[in-house]
């Protein structure tokens, strides 16, 4: 399962799993929100510091480091402002790698590391869609720099031998947005999380975690999946965990943020079959904008540090589940002929026309959504990984 040594790393195999790799994975699973954690569980200051590498700090330059201690100020002026939060002087002066270990130990300070974390994340989130609006880039460039990102790190993860089959990646065409906006009760412009898309499919369903622990170590920090978006219609997350033992070891941690309940955790996508299965989520993507962008935009930019965030929604599915999909109901052709009839009933009838959808399976609104497909590619990046076919 592991990939050969190269640039890009290897898998970590689940018998070597921390709690810290099985928690972010968890998160993903279920599509729950940092901000109600309790605690971190980093053992390692490698793993603190790849943690703040992958949410696009570069400790090792002086503007990152002011840009981290700015946050760290700002959010404990916050605290007492605001809340009358008491914050210890050792804590108040911790630098970032140290106050992420302090978060996963115990006692009063840990819990104040975590409050400071939780309001750092947030404020820096902010400033990020903030300054993605000051930037002379239009959307398509920023939809460019994620591309990049991405590919780097996926063409990578293809080019070092790892269990991945197929990679698709693509932007959601304007008639596919027309007909989701139509098919919505929301058809609001904002509430499309997936005009990025991304699908990988691994050689087999035990694949499927280590990829994902890999794309939290790599791409996305498991603290920027968007909460409430995810599906999860593949894993039964308990059951799972007791089949494996380092898994079963680590889930009667005390340390555990939350009790797992052994469930799918299913989309109410009214036009997908009651046997489609899917791993789906979406992230606010972490994107370091280029120094000569941030060079063109307003002065008062350089305050907000050079991070953006772009929503991009990714699946991921092990081989023999995909192909099981594209049969009968689950078929991606019979989804959007779903979609297709029910837009056309809204249109004449209104709300009427979604309130009733014949020939819909029964237990449709308890299962996870069907992948997007657009029929127009990207505009790719520089030298991207090749794919099978174009979905």
């Amino acid at each position: 399962m592991a990939s050969p040594s190269t640039g890009a790393g290897r898998l970590k195999s689940i018998a070597d799993w921390s709690l810290a790799d099985l928690e972010a994975v968890r998160l993903i699973l279920r599509g729950e929100s940092v901000i109600d954690w309790h605690r971190l569980n980093f053992d390692e200051e490698k793993d603190v510091r790849a943690f703040i590498a992958a949410n696009e700090f570069q400790v090792e330059e002086a503007s990152d480091r002011g840009r981290l201690d700015r946050l760290r100020a700002d959010s404990i002026e916050f605290l007492r402002r605001h809340f009358d939060f008491p914050i210890p002087k050792p804590v108040e002066r911790l630098p970032m790698h140290e106050l992420l270990l302090l978060a996963s130990g115990k006692g009063h300070r840990q819990l104040c590391a975590c409050t400071i974390l939780k309001c750092m994340h947030i404020i820096h989130h902010l400033e990020g869609r903030e300054l993605l609006f000051m930037l002379p880039l239009s959307d398509q460039e920023v939809f460019h720099l994620v591309e990049e990102k991405i590919y780097r790190v996926v063409g990578g993860m293809l080019a070092a031998g790892m269990p991945i089959t197929e990679f698709v990646g693509g932007r959601k065409n304007k008639y596919s947005l027309y007909t989701k906006l139509l098919s919505k009760q929301e058809n609001i412009a904002a509430q499309i999380y997936d005009k990025l898309r991304f699908r990988i499919v691994t050689r087999d369903r035990e694949d499927i975690f280590p990829v994902m622990h890999y794309l939290t170590k790599r791409l996305f920090p498991f603290n920027y999946v968007i909460p409430s978006e995810s599906v999860n219609t593949i894993f039964h997350l308990r059951s799972y965990c007791e089949s494996q033992p380092r898994l079963r070891i680590l889930a009667k941690d005390t340390r555990v943020n939350f009790e797992e309940e052994d469930t799918f955790s299913p989309s109410p996508n009214t036009f997908s079959a009651a046997n489609f299965r899917i791993i789906h989520f979406v992230v606010d993507l972490p994107v370091r904008v280029p120094k000569e962008v941030l060079d063109a935009a307003p002065p008062q930019a350089r305050t907000l540090g050079p991070v953006i965030f772009v929503l991009a929604e990714f699946q991921i599915i092990d081989r023999e589940t995909e192909a099981a999909n594209e049969l009968g109901d689950a078929s991606h052709e019979r989804y959007k002929e779903r979609q297709r009839q029910a837009v056309m009933r809204r249109l004449k009838l209104g709300a009427r026309g979604l309130e009733n959808l014949p020939d819909l399976p029964a237990s449709a609104h308890l299962q996870a959504a069907l992948p997007v497909r657009s029929s127009q590619p990207p505009e790719p990046p520089p030298a991207p990984p090749k794919s099978k076919r174009e979905r």
